[in-house]
């Protein structure tokens, strides 16, 4: 490993050792053909067509190399992708504030310990998001980041090869001012887990198939009236849902309610 790059993390603390240790485990065969799996990946980006602020990568974890990213991230950030090809997670961790670092090393440990307690059904639902401060090149302008991220590759052994990042710039910094996370996946029972930073104690909820339609609604910015006229059910009975999506998922306010539900985004 990289000297830089070794030395970086170990001056974060015990957790970002995190980072030197997976990289060292005994990965194995993935039964997937990784180049095709990466070229899919290309040809989604270019359909997407990239829009502006929107950067998808993958982490190599048995090198800690950069298996994919979009190019755009040298108009973002200012560092040109030649650095990324060749530094992989080493550009990664000096584009991040230097207080995020340690930050994101706690939560990758969280993460991975946790996805090795799960089945395979179970981690193939698994994702999770983070809200994170990078900053410019040559400006060093802070800019902020949401990211979801899911596992891409998972090899035998239920290591994690290839995670797929989607990174979204914001516009106007968030109302946090710190690194922020929050993670979800379905049980074997269909039970969602939800947790959060400031709720590390996992949530469990499930929702009604009608409780699912609307809390979708709801996502959609209709009203319990709107909910109402297009299901023909009465106002008082969207009320009623409402009032139980909130006591499942443990949330005190509508707003709270829908920050869960974007988290986990119901189907």
């Amino acid at each position: 490993m990289d000297s830089f790059l070794r030395d970086k993390l170990r001056s974060q603390g015990k957790f970002s050792d995190f980072f030197i240790e997976w990289k060292e485990r005994e990965f194995t065969d993935t039964d997937i053909d990784e180049d095709k799996l990466l070229k899919d990946l290309e040809i989604l980006s270019q359909q997407i067509g990239m829009k502006e602020g929107i950067i998808i990568g993958c982490i190599d974890y048995r090198d800690l190399s950069l298996a994919f990213f979009t190019d755009n991230v040298e108009d973002i950030m200012g560092y040109p992708s030649s650095f990324f090809k060749k530094k992989g997670m080493e550009a990664v961790l000096m584009m991040l504030h230097p207080d995020d670092v340690p930050e994101l090393a706690k939560f990758q440990k969280i993460v991975f310990d946790l996805l090795q307690t799960l089945s395979r059904e179970e981690m193939d639902s698994f994702e999770f998001t983070y809200t994170v401060r990078w900053v410019h090149k040559t400006t060093k302008e802070i800019k902020w980041f949401t990211c979801k991220v899911r596992p891409y590759l998972i090899d035998r052994n239920k290591n994690v090869v290839f995670d797929l990042h989607v990174l979204l710039l914001l516009n106007t910094p968030p109302q946090i001012n710190s690194f922020d996370w929050s993670y979800s996946y379905t049980s074997k029972n269909g039970d969602k887990i939800h947790a959060t930073k400031y709720e590390p104690k996992t949530l469990n909820f499930k929702l009604t198939k009608k409780e699912r339609q609307i809390s979708n609604m709801i996502l959609e910015g209709k009203s319990s009236q709107e909910i109402a006229d297009e299901l023909n059910i009465a106002i008082n009975t969207v009320n009623t849902h409402r009032k139980n999506i909130l006591k499942k998922l443990n949330a005190k306010t509508t707003a709270e309610m829908v920050k869960i539900l974007l988290n986990t985004r119901m189907k």
